[in-house]
Parts: structure tokens; C-alpha cells; sequence
């Protein structure tokens, strides 16, 4: 048996493999049910990191990771209902243009964090720079305002 027999005995074509936000013709009401099922399904995510945040059935320092799964979570909706990055042959340009997109904020970002990790390294901290522009008196404070105290003054 071929594929396609099989898709035939099915009553199907190839073309009836469809994504959730995916639209085969240009329906109004079929484009408007997936744009209210990618607003509701986001709705929902984002409610329910709130409350992560706010209920104590979820470890502490677990948190974090839940919070990270449901931006992952949040993401894929906003690609499939609202972008329509599916499966299809049709869309490689458009996962294409994406990865790019990833690809360039991945390196401006890390090399922002790069960048201003070598300038904390190579940084000098304010005491070292005042000890090379005004070499330290002996005595403490109090020499360093007699140093700057005018004659006559006391």
C-alpha cells in the first residue's frame, strides 16, 4: 500500500493535514475562530503566570521554570494562531525569516552581555582609581584635612 492509497481509502487528500492556526482557503469566519482561540489560549497563559506567582502549591524555587514553560508555551501560540508559522511546504520562508530574527537578538544580546562582563573585568573600582590620583597621606583622615586646610585657618 502506498500513501496515497491509504489517504484515498480514507476519504482524505494530502492537503487535509492541517496545523491548529493553520487556514487552507481564505475563510473569514475560519481566520476569526483561529484568532479567538490564539487570544483565549494567551489570555490563559498569561493568567496563569500570575498565578504561579501567587499560590504556594508550586515550590519556590521551582517558579522560575514554571514561569519558563509557560513563556515557551506562550511563544508556540503566538506562532501558530497569530504568525501562522506551521508545517506547511508554504511556510519555510517564514520559519526561515524567523530563525534569522532569533539568530540576530541571540547575538546582540549576548554579545551585550559579553561586552559588559569584559568592561566589569577590566573596569577599575573607584578606590584604585583615587589611589592613583591622590596618593594616600599617612595618618588617616585627619591628615588629609590638615593637607587641605589653608594656613591661618584652624
Amino acid at each position: 500500500m502506498s500513501g496515497e492509497n491509504q489517504h484515498e481509502r480514507l476519504g482524505r487528500t494530502a492537503t487535509d493535514d492541517t496545523a491548529p492556526g493553520d487556514v487552507q482557503e481564505y475563510d473569514v469566519a475560519a481566520n476569526i475562530r483561529s484568532y479567538v482561540i490564539g487570544f483565549v489560549l494567551a489570555a490563559a497563559l498569561t493568567v496563569a503566570s500570575f498565578a504561579v506567582l501567587h499560590t504556594k502549591l508550586i515550590w519556590a524555587p521551582g517558579i522560575g521554570m514554571a514561569l519558563a514553560v509557560l513563556a515557551v508555551a506562550q511563544m508556540g501560540v503566538h506562532l501558530v494562531f497569530f504568525l501562522h508559522i506551521t508545517t506547511g511546504p508554504d511556510n519555510t520562508n517564514n520559519v526561515l525569516a524567523l530563525a534569522f530574527g532569533v539568530l540576530i537578538v541571540s547575538l546582540v544580546v549576548i554579545g551585550s552581555l559579553w561586552i559588559m562582563a569584559n568592561l566589569d573585568h577590566h573596569h577599575m573600582r573607584g578606590n584604585e582609581m583615587m589611589n592613583q590620583l591622590v596618593p594616600p597621606l599617612h595618618g588617616g583622615p585627619h591628615a588629609i584635612l590638615a593637607a587641605y586646610t589653608p594656613i591661618g585657618a584652624k
